[in-house]
């Protein structure tokens, strides 16, 4: 999870992070380049007398300022497409957990497992154990299996909320009388948070997401059924 005096994102725990990091990296590589160029430009405006009039018929340098902002795009845009597309895939999931966003708290359904359903609640400030952490802890995880294609339904019951976990690379809104989907696959186990990502209300800040990863033959073991 993030901490205070983090700089960059958080750790990638899905390929869908990764690359979105990657992408991340690869556009600032080029943000940097330009906010370079540029102020050098300025710079040289600055400090050198402008005394060579060739340059108001410039034409070879109209051609190059033209295509280079083009190829520039194009180099972006690409790679974001890729990612994109990938993000939309689903691959014959072998879970399917339904969230349904409420104010201010998760409904969660295991539609596999007979229908199972619970609510998942913040955690009050005088309900909290040593290590766990203020506004971010609920009372009931959502317990997944690592190294497993999950696909999450997500809708809400009252007014829009957002699904987020920024650790793999999810969100994804969830709209009164649609049903939204989303697809990822987990790579390393661990605990992970997220929140309601869209202004919801007056608690709106109050709706955590937690996630508890565990390795494949442990879930089937039937951890689920002790929340």
């Amino acid at each position: 999870m993030a901490h205070a005096t983090q700089v960059g994102l958080q750790d990638a725990t899905s390929p869908i992070m990764e690359e979105l990091i990657t992408f991340h990296d690869h556009a600032l590589m080029i943000i940097f380049l330009i906010c370079f160029l540029v102020l050098y430009a300025l710079f040289l405006t600055l400090t050198t007398k402008l005394t060579n009039t060739n340059i108001s018929d410039a034409q070879e340098m109209e051609t190059v300022w033209t295509i280079l902002p083009a190829i520039i795009l194009v180099l972006i845009a690409l790679p974001s497409l890729r990612i994109l597309y990938m993000t939309d895939e689903v691959n014959d999931p072998s879970l399917t957990i339904k969230s349904i966003g409420h104010q201010w708290y998760w409904t969660y359904e295991y539609t596999d497992y007979g229908g199972l359903i619970f609510n998942s609640y913040m955690l009050p400030p005088l309900f909290l154990e040593p290590g766990d952490l203020r506004l971010l802890d609920v009372d009931n995880r959502v317990v997944l299996p690592i190294e497993t294609p999950i696909r999450m339904m997500i809708t809400s019951q009252d007014v829009l909320h957002s699904w987020a976990v920024p650790t793999l690379g999810l969100k994804t809104d969830a709209i009164p009388g649609r049903l939204n989907q989303t697809t990822f696959t987990a790579t390393r186990p661990g605990v992970y948070y997220g929140q309601c990502s869209e202004i919801c209300g007056a608690n709106h800040s109050f709706m955590p997401i937690v996630l508890e990863l565990i390795p494949l033959k442990i879930f089937e073991m039937g951890p689920v059924f002790t929340l």
